[in-house]
């Protein structure tokens, strides 16, 4: 399906272009958008019905109907997992056009909740994409990610000062939305190759209310660098971070670290010689091995140190 990382998946910035170029109603930015979104931001009315979802260790698929639309999500439970555990709970997000399965054998993060114990879900995007900062779709991705959580504190246990949110690209960008328009949700999030983009980044209001701590990766060879990199500061200034001076993760790979005025914290890997890609992914296109940098344990370890603050 995807041939190349870099150059066959319709990066957010490309669609971004494309729909200013042909005013293609489906591509939303989120400050826009933001006072539609307001009520799927709160705990959503509409119906919503999983079909054969049971709380148990392994996989299963679920699906349900959001807003007339259905929808599907893969969960994954660790080995020896009850409902009664309050594990920690981690979304993944797929790039565009993809699935969930992809940024499962991307990242790794199934194995990776097995070794340490903790929920995994990959939902998939309508039309394989999710209405992110600066695009794809109209779908409220927003409300969907609400149910979900809400779901699985609910009946999986999840701990509800435990849930993280990453994804790539697509993915990544969906993630800091998220970290804005469910800041009462999630402790913190990790996008990968991914950034606070568009007009995010150009409306001052646009900002999460509580702390949401933020890990990222990119790379200086994606052609989006300067975005993601302009993005990050962005998140930084507007809540209010001081950054310490970069040191050497490892050879060509530059570690920011910064510290944000609500207790929150934003840690930043620049790898020089990264594009579009997910650092120490595995088998396929957007996998980045060249390097000893890995994105889904470092993701992980800040996680584990950041728990919700609860204001």
């Amino acid at each position: 399906m995807l041939t190349r990382g870099t150059t066959s998946l319709r990066s957010p910035l490309t669609v971004m272009a494309l729909c200013a170029a042909l005013v293609l109603t489906a591509c939303t930015s989120a400050p826009e958008n933001s006072g539609a979104e307001d009520e799927p931001s709160k705990r959503p009315t509409s119906s919503s019905s999983p079909e054969a979802e049971v709380p148990r260790p392994g996989d299963q698929t679920v699906k349900l109907t959001w807003k007339g639309q259905q929808r599907t999500y893969k969960a994954h439970a660790p080995p020896g997992y009850t409902p009664n555990k309050k594990l920690p709970l981690v979304i993944a997000m797929h790039p565009y056009p993809s699935t969930g399965r992809y940024v499962e054998q991307l990242s790794g993060l199934s194995t990776k909740a097995d070794r340490e114990n903790f929920l995994v879900v990959y939902p998939d995007g309508h039309a394989q994409a999710f209405n992110a900062l600066v695009c794809c779709g109209s779908e409220d991705d927003v409300g969907l990610l609400r149910t979900i959580t809400d779901r699985f504190v609910d009946m999986w246990g999840a701990d509800p000062d435990r849930i993280y949110a990453t994804g790539i690209s697509n993915g990544g960008d969906m993630s800091l939305k998220a970290a804005v328009e469910l800041h009462d949700v999630f402790a913190a999030v990790a996008p990968v190759s991914g950034g606070f983009i568009g007009s995010a980044a150009e409306d001052d209001s646009y900002r999460p209310e509580s702390p949401v701590s933020v890990i990222t990766f990119i790379g200086e060879l994606d052609r989006y660098y300067d975005s993601f990199d302009t993005g990050i500061k962005t998140w930084q200034k507007r809540v209010d971070c001081k950054a310490a001076l970069p040191e050497e993760a490892e050879k060509e790979v530059r570690r920011t670290t910064a510290t944000c005025a609500d207790g929150s914290e934003v840690t930043t890997y620049r790898l020089a010689r990264m594009g579009h890609s997910w650092p120490g992914g595995l088998s396929n296109d957007m996998a980045f091995a060249d390097s000893d940098v890995n994105a889904t344990d470092l993701m992980w370890e800040f996680f584990a140190a950041h728990p919700k603050k609860r204001q």
